[in-house]
């Protein structure tokens, strides 16, 4: 069996097969590179054995700590003694804490005025993944947010470049995020409410999985009714490892996959998003995100710093965050910006920390690889065609500017493209050129991880999933058979595919 990379690299050193032929080819590569990058990335074919260094998934980064609640929070392996204290001084950034202004921390506030959280981390929990609400009557779900957007009007205020739309249109009071927090003085917009409905599934073998099905809506609301229009998007905070490795995937290797009219007939169309880079002011390939709508880490950090904590950056200069014309309380309220420092509350110093720090994140190490479970269960993976979308493996830029993530085997299980993955799964809302049914494929490294990093076994963008069987019976759309493959698996060979999950 092939994957579609192979398939495509292939096609493009040959200049065959139509889907591929008008690709480009990575301009970081010798001819002699490109015939062994097709090599190393070919798809397993023999399940008896580990292929090698398939146990190194971030290549010479992996990380090979004892196994613990600290897994995800380690530097790439590769680095440099200086980079090492580099990445130090952003962790401590991504840490801090952040408060109201005016403050005598003065480097250390400019909070909101409304926020859905006062630190990266508290989203990132130890780098990890977020959650729902375990107990809505007592937990705000800091690590889970609502976005919000309504659809463009007659006048459009988006940036456009090339046919490409910057971010989406917010709702005209609240914003494109609801905050659930706000500093002294200032009523928080709302809360988030989840109501689940329990949904059965039989399996082929007649048992029976519940899985639970929210719904989502807005109560307590503080500034006045959401717009009649307004749609609603929940996402969970996706771990935080190899963002730096993701980042170093030649957008070529990528683009390689997507077959959005399907002409190979696989019936998996994956297409990229095309998104507008806030600091190149060009069209870029979108990566980062449950809809690929960031493309660089930078971009994706100065986001994050102005919806979730209400922080300034170079990037996104809104000082008082996602505070819109209809929040004249908000929009009063003092500002941590401050000339000595910096012309924004985050200056152009701690985005640089805070990206190296998030781009130098390593990835543990595969455990397990050789137990026959392990092996049976890759096997069933690929069988099942999970690897179509979960593209096992790439190798990173030559050019790549960091050593340390410069031409490495890395196994993210991704194509970072948008899949449509049908009416279960989907959110109803646009962002970019992502429909409201399409997401982008996540990463599965470090996934059998995530109970003891995180403490919980939520998956998907809303965690709706309470454990990996769940999360594979949400598939739909492109992932239908794929679902329905794993469905109709017995309960051994289940379990198999369960145990190779948990042993990235």
């Amino acid at each position: 069996m092939k994957t579609r990379l192979t398939i495509a690299l292939v096609a493009l050193l040959a200049g065959g097969l139509a889907f591929a032929q008008d690709r480009a080819v990575r301009s970081d590569l010798t001819p002699e590179d490109l015939a062994r990058v097709a090599r190393v990335t070919a798809p397993a074919t023999d399940f008896s054995a580990p292929e090698n260094f398939e146990t190194m998934q971030a290549g010479k980064g992996t990380t090979k700590k004892i196994v613990n609640q600290d897994a995800f929070s380690h530097f790439l392996a590769s680095l440099s003694f200086e980079q090492e204290e580099t990445f130090k001084l952003g962790n401590a950034l991504f840490r801090k804490v952040w408060v109201s202004s005016p403050s005598s921390t003065q480097a250390s506030d400019g909070l909101g005025p409304l926020f859905n959280a006062r630190a990266c981390q508290a989203c990132h929990i130890k780098d990890g993944r977020g959650h729902p609400p375990f107990d809505a009557s007592r937990d705000s779900g800091v690590s889970m947010f609502l976005r919000l957007s309504v659809p463009p009007g007659e006048t459009d205020t988006r940036m456009a470049l090339d046919g490409v739309f910057a971010g989406e249109v917010g709702d005209p009071t609240y914003g494109t995020q609801l905050q659930d927090f706000a500093v002294p003085g200032l009523k928080a917009e709302g809360r988030m409410v989840i109501d689940y409905t329990d949904l059965p599934v039989t399996l082929g073998d007649g048992s029976v999985v519940t899985l639970r099905q929210p719904a989502y809506s807005v109560a307590d609301l503080a500034y006045g009714p959401l717009a009649e229009d307004v749609m609603l998007s929940p996402r969970v905070a996706p771990p935080m490892i190899g963002l730096g490795l993701i980042e170093q995937v030649p957008a070529e290797d990528i683009l390689a996959l997507a077959d959005a009219d399907d002409l190979d007939g696989d019936g998996i169309s994956g297409r990229p998003n095309w998104v507008i880079d806030p600091e190149s002011q060009g069209v870029m390939l979108g990566r980062f995100g449950w809809k690929a709508g960031m493309p660089t880490i930078r971009s994706q950090s100065a986001a994050a710093f102005a919806g979730d904590i209400g922080i300034s950056t170079p990037l996104v200069n809104k000082p008082h965050g996602d505070c819109t014309e209809r929040q004249a309380e908000c929009l009063a309220m003092p500002t941590g910006e401050q000339a000595r420092l910096g012309v924004s509350e985050a200056p152009d110093p701690v985005m640089d920390l805070v990206t190296f720090y998030s781009q130098t994140l390593g990835v543990p190490l595969r455990r397990d690889v050789g137990d026959p479970a392990v092996l049976r269960g890759k096997a069933a993976f690929y069988g099942a065609g999970c690897a179509s979308c979960h593209n096992p493996k790439f190798v990173t830029s030559r050019d790549a500017e960091n050593p340390a993530l410069r031409f490495q085997l890395i196994w993210p299980y991704a194509d970072f493209l948008l899949h449509d993955m049908g009416a279960g799964l989907a959110d109803h809302r646009p962002e970019g050129q992502a429909d409201g049914y399409e997401w982008r494929t996540p990463p599965l490294w470090g996934i059998g991880l995530t109970q003891t990093v995180s403490g919980h076994t939520f998956f998907l963008h809303d965690g709706r999933a309470r454990s990996l069987t769940e999360a594979i019976l949400w598939h739909g759309g492109e992932a239908q058979a794929a679902r329905d493959a794993f469905a109709n698996m017995d309960a051994a060979t289940r379990k198999d595919m369960i145990a190779f999950l948990e042993s990235l």
